[in-house]
Formats: C-alpha cells, structure tokens, sequence
C-alpha cells in the first residue's frame, strides 16, 4: 500500500488537537463528539494497517524521508510485529478513555481534549519510530500532555504526582539521550557515515566494551517508564491522582513503552550484553510479581491496589522477553496487550464506581452487586481476566510467558506462578468486599447502575478480552515472524 497510513496515524490527532482550538470553548458536547470522532478514526486506520499487515519479519508500511540529512537524522517509522499490536491497542484505548471522559471531566473540557489527542501522536510515533532522535522526541513529547493531564485534572496530590513522574522519566531519558549520541557516533567511527536509522544501526555491531554502559543507559530509562522494581514508587501516586481516562492510557499504553523499548532496542541492538545482565532483569521482574502482589493485597484504595497489581503484572512481561525463547517473547508481546484492556477496563470501572460514591476505599462500599448487577458482572468478569482464567486474554499471555520461563529454568517458573496465586487473592478479595454481601452503607443504596454509553465502552473491551482469550491466533500469527527473528537476533 502505498497510502501513509502510519503519517496519518501520527497527524490525524494532532489535526484534530488543531481544529479542537476553533470549536467554543462554552461548547462542550460538540468538543466531547468531535474529538471521540477523531480517536475513533484513528481507531479505523490502525484496523487497516492491522488488515493490511503481513505476518511477515520485514519492516512494513515503511516511510522514509530526509529531515536532518547533514546529521543523519530522518522521518523514519514503520511497523513490523513487535509494534503492530501496540499501535492498534493505542488507538482503541483512546476512544474508549474519551468515551470514559463524557461525566468525569466537567472543567476545561477543550484542553483535557486536545492534550489527549496530542498524547495520542506521540504515543503512536514512539511505537513506529525507526529513527533513534525521532523516537526520542515522541518519548518525549508523550510527558507534557500527560502531566498536564494528571496536574489539572487529577485528584488531591496531583501536582506533586505530575512533577514527579516528569522528574523519574527524565532522569531515565536523558540517559538514554547520551546512550543515542554514543550508538550513533559508534556506528560513524565504523562506516564513516553517522546514522541513527535503526536498519543501519543493525547492521553493524555494537562493540563489546560499549555494550553493557549502552545497554544499562537505555534499560534504566525503559526500566524507570515499565515501572520495574525498584523504580516503580512514582506509578502509585501518578496512577491515583490523575483522572480515570489519564489511568486508563497511563496503564494501558504508556507503561508499554518501557517495555516495548527493551524490545526494540536492548534486545537487537546490545545482544552480548542482553545475555549478560539477562539475570538481573529476570531477578528483578520476579521480585516485582512478587512484591506488587503483596502491596496490592494490603491497599484499602481500590484504585491504588489495580496501581500496585501492574508492578506486578509487567514484571511477567520482563520475565518473557528476557527468557529468550519463542514461547517466553510472544507471552511477553501479547501479555503487554492483555494488560492494557484488563487493567485499563479495572481503572475505567474503579472510575464509574468513583463518580456516583466519590470514594474509592474498599471499606465505604460492600454489597454493590445488589443496586448495580450489570456493573458487578463487568467488574467480576475483568477481574478473572486479570487473574488469568482460562478462556479469557490473561490465561494465554501468562501460560506461554511461564512456558517459556519453565523452559529457561523451572525456578523462575514457580517463582513467577506464585504471582498468580496472589494476584487471584487480592483481587477476589477485594471484590468480595466491595460488591458482595449486605448493603453496609446507606449511600450505596442509591447507586445507579450503568448507562448505555458505559455498558458499550466496556462492552467493546470485553469482546478483545474474549477474543483473545477464546483465539489467540488472531493476533499470535502475526508477530511470530518477527518474534523468531530477533530469537536468531539473541543466538
């Protein structure tokens, strides 16, 4: 195809976040359709890159065009199925936070859109990105529409949240700015040419000396932005305090950029030292199932405790990348995807719950179930899928990541598979408090039960829950290629 689907992927929200500018600020039901429209779009286009996609290793929907050209600096961006999925599940994530907006959000309502829409094309440039200074600055790009979101529309400590989420993921970036220069300055003093277009950086290898101080510089920006253990202590306060569309596309999309770079970057391009600190990451990936699992069981916050439980879920993540086998990759890929519709679905439920209590503590509800049914069974179907039951998304994505760890070593498959078992515990718990038994308080009571425009919002995440959950192959087949590549890659 030769249409610039991936461009208009990129531009489609920035031309919306533009034309949002226009539209009466005292008009908010128009603002609120135009920019779902917008997102919605997106949404359509990411279907037709997905269709058009070949299950292929080749870089695809590749467009390349000079930008700084006497610095070898270029518009690069492209897919192949590694990213594939991520920019489909941004885009779906983004009608549904948006559509989540339409009560919640009652102040500023054009700028909260046109910082989501701005959010949405840098979070899309960073996953096709081929170019290391392009993919920088959409990395980030993607901090100044999220901390806004979460310093203006947030909850109590939401200026302290923000700052500090800028702070962690710049302390990481900037060392990953100085890891860009010295890459691409490498592959100059080899080619004589200076480049820092991914396909040529490929093609020539790191030296062994610079590998591990490459490789720690990028993994502690990736690392800081999963979060792993133990540069995780901002998500809790960024997740909390920011508005229930910012929690959603925080745990949905966001956070996948940390792993994503791993993936992309520390995996093929530093292979020599990805097998060296190899244990490291798997030490700390079963560290952080373990811990996040832990803390989310004593969080009387039902917001804080979904927080603390992605700790837990990204380390299963880092445990299948870092395992190094076809079974321990491809969990890893699909279980990034599993993760951002349970979790993003559990943050948009904690949110509905938020707007008609406007508590989130465990304790002030009980007996829910009984005034809202329809949301309760929401509640209780998404939450088996993050516990991983059979026949919905979590089971595959972590059954194929304990495989793969089972086959690298048995240790890291019973470590990790304690994760499972609690993970079932803090969550059955916490809804056995919150939506069964008596009514105890007289203000649930009068709970509404879901409209129609949130019974379709979760609706349409509970068809990807099932589909993947039900045929995986769906959306295994297509990144399998590319996952036996980079397995070659790391031999």
């Amino acid at each position: 195809m030769n249409f610039p689907l991936l461009s208009t992927l990129i531009v489609l929200p920035l031309l919306g976040a533009l034309v949002l500018l226009f539209i009466p600020r005292a008009n908010d039901r128009a603002i609120r359709y135009f920019a779902v429209l917008v997102a919605f779009a997106a949404f359509v286009v990411s279907i037709a890159l997905f269709v058009g996609f070949r299950a292929e290793a080749d870089l695809q929907f590749v467009e390349r065009v000079a930008w700084i050209p006497q610095f070898g600096i270029a518009y690069y961006v492209g897919v192949d199925g590694l990213s594939i999925l991520l920019v489909l599940l941004t885009t779906f994530l983004m009608v549904i936070a948006l559509g989540g907006s339409w009560v919640g959000v009652t102040e500023r309502v054009k700028e909260y859109h046109i910082f989501f829409l701005l959010l949405e094309a840098a979070i899309i440039g960073v996953f096709v990105s081929l170019d290391l200074f392009l993919f920088y600055v959409f990395w980030e790009f993607t901090l100044i529409p999220m901390a806004f979101l979460i310093g203006i529309w947030g909850h109590g400590r939401r200026v302290y949240a923000a700052l500090k989420f800028i702070l962690f993921t710049m302390f990481g970036s900037t060392l990953m700015l100085v890891a860009i220069l010295a890459l691409a300055f490498a592959y100059r003093d080899l080619t004589g040419t200076l480049s820092f277009a991914l396909t040529d950086l490929w093609t020539k290898p790191v030296p062994l000396g610079l590998q591990p101080w490459l490789f720690g510089a990028f993994a502690l920006a990736f690392a800081i932005k999963v979060p792993m253990w133990p540069f995780h202590t901002w998500l809790p306060d960024a997740h909390v305090e920011a508005p229930t569309a910012g929690s959603v596309i925080l745990a949905g999309v966001l956070l996948k950029m940390g792993t994503y770079g791993f993936l992309r970057f520390n995996l093929p391009l530093f292979r020599e030292a990805a097998h060296q600190f190899a244990p490291v990451i798997i030490a700390l990936a079963l560290i952080g199932i373990v811990y996040g699992a832990i803390v989310s069981m004593v969080q009387r916050d039902i917001k804080s405790l979904v927080a603390f439980s992605s700790v837990s879920h990204l380390g299963y993540v880092m445990l299948g990348l870092f395992v190094f086998n076809a079974q321990g990759i491809s969990g890893g890929i699909l279980q990034m995807i599993n993760h951002g519709l349970s979790t993003g679905a559990l943050f948009l439920l904690v949110g509905m719950l938020y707007e008609r209590r406007h508590t989130r503590l465990i304790a002030d509800f009980g007996g829910v179930a009984k005034v809202m049914p329809i949301f309760a069974a929401f509640f209780l179907l998404v939450m088996f899928s993050s516990v991983g039951l059979p026949g919905l998304n979590g089971f595959i994505g972590e059954f194929l990541i304990l495989t793969g760890a089972f086959i690298a070593n048995p240790m890291y498959a019973a470590v990790a598979a304690t994760g499972v078992v609690l993970s079932a515990i803090y969550l059955l718990w916490m809804y056995q408090r919150a939506m069964a038994g008596p009514l105890t308080h007289e203000a649930n009571k009068t709970l509404k039960d879901l409209s129609a425009r949130e019974i379709v919002l979760l609706g349409a995440l509970v068809v990807f829950i099932v589909w993947i959950g039900v045929y995986p192959r769906t959306f295994l087949d297509p990144i399998q290629p590319s996952v036996m590549d980079l397995i070659g890659i790391l031999r």
